[in-house]
């Protein structure tokens, strides 16, 4: 990123039906992942998953709203103001609260470039 860049999160391009805005992509960052989640109420579809293979750790920011994490079998409730950083090896999922849930998502490699998925990109736009 050269300079700098002012986005608001509800105009952030989005993927898995906006459910995953691309605030890194759209922001120019390329030294680190960088997601806002916005999970409504009773959303199933963010998988439960690690980062053993890339090495990726990972900082979630409880924006607004309430989830339930799920990080290797421990359980445990995070509202706004919360942080939750989880270790590459270490499964994890988010069940948002009854209102729902956005958290901003951080993550890069340990002593590594990141490099951002092909899914995270934004689209070529003509």
């Amino acid at each position: 990123m050269n300079g700098y860049a002012v986005k608001r999160i509800d105009e952030l391009a989005g993927i898995h039906g906006g459910a995953v805005k691309l605030a890194g992509a759209e922001l120019g960052v390329e030294a680190f992942g960088l997601q806002v989640l916005d999970f409504p109420p009773k959303f199933a579809h963010y998988p439960a998953h690690d980062h053993a293979e890339d090495g990726q750790e990972e900082v979630y920011a409880v924006l607004e709203g309430s989830c339930t994490f799920d990080v290797a079998g421990e359980r445990f409730d995070a509202d706004a103001g919360t942080l939750v950083a989880v270790g590459p090896g270490r499964k994890r999922r988010i069940e948002p609260g009854e209102h729902g849930v956005r958290i901003l998502a951080i993550g890069c490699s340990r002593g590594g470039a990141y490099t951002r998925p092909d899914d995270f990109r934004l689209a070529v736009r003509s």
